[in-house]
């Protein structure tokens, strides 16, 4: 089966100009590789720094323009050019973002919802999208400073996903969530995915990542060190890398707080 997502050999190298003509290359991320098929939730999991954040830019065509790109980044088996990124973000391909300052300050939830649309299959699909995520009819308006950080959050998930997308590309969704909320949230990406579609679920938290995704790919120093079932990290076993076998042993369950991510 052809991968929804799939991400071949890409570097990310940001181009830093000092006093007169000097220029400093700074790579941020080295021959990333991964892939995302059709009714899958693959997680990304790594250090802070390790470009977990940078690679759902990239994928989405949100890369500023001192940032110099090599390798292949292709969706249904097509490059993914920022171009085509573009003309795909929000419809076909949905970012859920880290930080809720992604919403429109002045605009109602239900208008950024529904993009603008006010037809009656467009407010019924609005409405059942926030009821998904614990949000009432009234929250529609709301402005997002009426919001508290939690429901922002959830805000940003029912935005992305209302309109049904071939990929998602979750960045931290559930920070400031309560644990029922956020398992409801995990539970969507599953079932989001056994309708199709593909999730990449970009967390810090491994024991999150093993209980949703169905492989995990662990980044570190902005490279792919590892690419694992999610399994592999119930047990230890098929861990390649001594970065993912440290990962495994520094999870709560084996009697170690997880540190450094």
């Amino acid at each position: 089966m052809e991968p929804i997502l799939s991400v071949d050999r890409l570097s990310i190298t940001f181009t830093r100009y000092g006093r007169g003509l000097s220029r400093v290359e700074l790579p941020a991320i080295r021959e990333v590789s991964l892939a995302v098929e059709p009714g899958q939730v693959t997680a990304v999991v790594g250090e802070s720094g390790a470009g977990k954040s940078l690679l759902a830019h990239a994928i989405l065509g949100l890369l500023p323009e001192n940032a110099r790109v090599e390798g292949t980044i292709s969706y249904n088996g097509v490059p993914l050019t920022p171009e085509r990124a573009e003309a795909l973000r929000g419809r076909e391909i949905s970012l859920i973002p880290q930080g809720v300052t992604y919403l429109d300050p002045i605009m109602k939830v239900g208008q950024q919802l529904r993009r603008g649309r006010n037809d009656r299959s467009a407010r019924a699909r609005c409405r059942a999208a926030l009821e998904r995520y614990g949000l009432g009819p009234e929250v529609e308006e709301r402005y997002p400073f009426e919001l508290s950080g939690g429901m922002a959050r959830r805000v940003l998930i029912a935005c992305a996903v209302m309109d049904a997308p071939r990929l998602i590309v979750a960045d931290e969704p559930t920070p400031g969530l309560d644990v029922k909320v956020a398992q409801r949230v995990l539970g969507h990406f599953r079932e989001l995915a056994e309708e199709g579609a593909g999730v990449l679920f970009i967390t810090h938290d491994l024991e999150l990542a093993c209980v949703v995704a169905h492989k995990v790919v662990v980044l570190r120093e902005g490279r792919t060190v590892d690419e694992v079932p999610a399994c592999c990290f119930q047990t230890g076993e098929g861990l390649s890398h001594p970065y993912s076998l440290a990962l495994w042993r520094a999870m709560p369950k084996n009697g170690m707080e997880v540190s450094g991510l």
